[in-house]
């Protein structure tokens, strides 16, 4: 009995020291990470560990069905310690955050601050995909830092302009501390074919590059790294780093920085 026990507390240590890890500098590929099937959507953990600011970060994707709920009855709606933020990748997903509902479609993002009750469903006549990123700051939570920067949010796409510049162009989608983050950016750039978005440097803040239209690749530390529709870059604190165009025409991509 005694051995069995040991035999599960080092399984449980094993499985937290996996999360524990520092999450690398790389590409997480959309096409590469498996499908888990659930009663009314599906799910792809993309990645899933540790950064400089962050004790726990987890990125997944969650695909729901026409006319369901990622949490069905008799439990849609939830909250929990952590904070949420949700990019939505392509369908349409109807958003509650404290009582409040809006409807959102692709590009939109919503977050939602630690305590506040929140829930997802699909109302269209079709799938709708998006991302889920659950994060605990390794300072302690500042409820009062988030609430006065605004509390839970949303921002709909077709409400951000998009502004021309001479690479392409970019759509500014937020900019605010919240209770994980001293400071949480959000920016969707547009950029010209072949074109490099900036020569290699690096900042404090740990960034987020995800592609939603075409292709690139992204220099880390000097190494290149592809990209295409859907997956992830993820670039830690002060690693150098710089985004290259690779495909015909003007390619997109989320960026999105946390400190």
């Amino acid at each position: 009995m005694l051995s069995r026990s040991i035999f599960v507390i080092a399984l449980c240590l094993t499985a937290h020291q996996l999360v524990a890890q520092p999450i690398e500098s790389r590409t997480y590929v959309w096409a590469a990470t498996p499908v888990v099937k659930k009663e009314t959507s599906e799910q792809r953990v993309l990645l899933e560990g540790s950064t400089r600011d962050f004790s726990h970060l987890k990125v997944h994707a969650t695909t729901v069905m026409p006319h369901q709920a990622p949490h069905p009855a008799p439990h849609p709606a939830h909250k929990h310690d952590d904070e949420e933020l949700i990019i939505i990748k392509e369908g349409k997903l109807t958003v509650t955050i404290a009582g409040k509902t809006k409807t959102l479609g692709a590009g939109s993002v919503a977050l939602m601050t630690p305590g506040d009750e929140h829930g997802f469903t699909n109302e269209g006549d079709t799938p709708v995909t998006y991302y889920v990123m659950r994060y605990q700051s390794k300072e302690p939570t500042n409820l009062e830092r988030g609430q006065k920067a605004g509390g839970s949010f949303w921002v709909d796409w077709n409400d951000v302009p998009f502004q021309p510049h001479d690479k392409g162009g970019i759509r500014r989608m937020f900019d605010r501390p919240t209770a994980m983050t001293k400071r949480f950016e959000m920016h969707v750039t547009t950029l010209n074919q072949g074109l490099w978005s900036h020569p290699p440097h690096t900042h404090r803040a740990a960034e987020f590059l995800l592609m939603i239209d075409k292709s690139s690749q992204e220099s880390i530390d000097g190494k290149l790294f592809s990209a295409t529709v859907g997956d992830l870059i993820f670039l830690e604190s002060n690693v150098p780093h710089a985004l290259q165009n690779t495909s015909k025409g003007s390619c997109t991509y989320v960026a999105f920085q946390f400190e």
